[in-house]
């Protein structure tokens, strides 16, 4: 995998976002990202497909602040517990970037996936960023609500560029994860920058196709986990949205066309299906043909198709909004995903 110099130099430059967010104690304006003053707090969530109910309570952590070109994005940010007089404080850790669904939060993110608990536990840190308007650009057509649809991809790139500068993390283990419009917001940056990234991961989450469309443009592990009752975003895609009067809903290729886009961007052969307690595995193996596939020769892309799963986390314990279908406990997401960022190799 290419270092973080490297990657940095072939990433767009970081341009102004469209938005300003009137927080207090913002730092000085410069070219390059720079950190504002924490502060404490959740924002409130709205109605959306992303099932915010409401404003989640938060745990332990801290709001963050980072300004780009003059402009100011907030984020939750989770940081593993220190291990006094221990050398293994300085190392680089590993890096989760968590985007929440659309009508959510940060907060409601944390709160539905325990994330923040789970990848501390191992020693990653942990952002949970907040959407503007609730949202994530997660596809290339210009809304008049997101009229610049590479804002959020930059983003991301400058968040990630501040947290390996400024909290030690790895650029080698940098992971996106996200759930709905925010899971498809994290195969978006999978696809669009696969060398930022050593892993990805969608629940309920698709690629946009149409007008909006992406395509991965490299190898990268990801895994899609979706549930076969979903009656938000059907299992087999949503390529004819209902219009919304808020913000236009993106149409999106199906789950399992989702997972072969990245599987055919890795060079993978074809696809072996297993049949698990609750859900069915589908795993495509990288080959070395593809340009950069020789940095992941043992990655995989895998399918997690979750039975009596709506468009739901399973494995959380906080009850979805009305109408988005049950909760399975047959497998535990988070944990799932963090298995599969630690070793994305050739699976069972």
């Amino acid at each position: 995998m290419s270092s973080f110099g490297e990657r940095s130099r072939r990433w767009p430059g970081v341009l102004a976002l469209a938005l300003v967010l009137p927080l207090a104690g913002c730092a000085t304006d410069s070219g390059r990202p720079d950190a504002a003053p924490p502060s404490s707090g959740s924002s409130a969530t709205s109605g959306g497909t992303g099932g915010g109910t409401g404003t989640a309570t938060a745990a332990p952590g801290t709001r963050e602040q980072l300004r780009v070109d003059g402009d100011v994005r907030q984020y939750l940010l989770h940081r593993p517990a220190s291990t006094p007089a221990s050398s293994a404080d300085d190392d680089p850790r590993p890096l989760v970037v968590a985007f929440h669904g659309r009508g959510a939060d940060a907060a409601e993110l944390r709160a539905k996936t325990r994330l923040e608990k789970a990848a501390t536990a191992r020693g990653m840190l942990v952002a949970f960023p907040e959407g503007l308007g609730h949202g994530w650009g997660a596809g290339t057509r210009a809304t008049k609500q997101r009229p610049d649809p590479e804002l959020d991809v930059r983003f991301t790139e400058a968040l990630v560029e501040h947290l390996v500068r400024t909290e030690r993390a790895d650029p080698e283990r940098v992971y996106v994860a996200g759930f709905s419009n925010g899971g498809s917001m994290a195969l978006r940056v999978a696809a669009e920058r696969p060398g930022l990234l050593a892993g990805a991961a969608s629940v309920s989450g698709q690629l946009p196709t149409g007008d909006a469309a992406v395509e991965p443009t490299g190898p990268v592990p990801v895994m899609v986990v979706y549930g076969a009752d979903d009656p938000v975003r059907p299992l087999a895609g949503l390529p004819s949205p209902p219009p919304d009067p808020e913000e236009p809903v993106l149409p999106t290729r199906s789950a399992r066309d989702t997972a072969a886009a990245f599987a055919a961007a890795g060079g993978a052969g074809e696809p072996v299906t297993r049949e698990e307690e609750g859900y069915d595995r589908t795993v495509w193996r990288f080959g070395t043909g593809a340009p950069g596939g020789e940095r992941r020769p043992d990655g995989t892309v895998r399918l997690l198709v979750v039975e009596d799963a709506g468009h739901t986390w399973p494995g959380s314990t906080v009850p979805p909004p009305e109408g988005f279908g049950p909760v399975s406990k047959a497998l535990d997401a988070t944990d799932t995903i963090l298995d599969f960022f630690a070793d994305p190799g050739p699976g069972r």
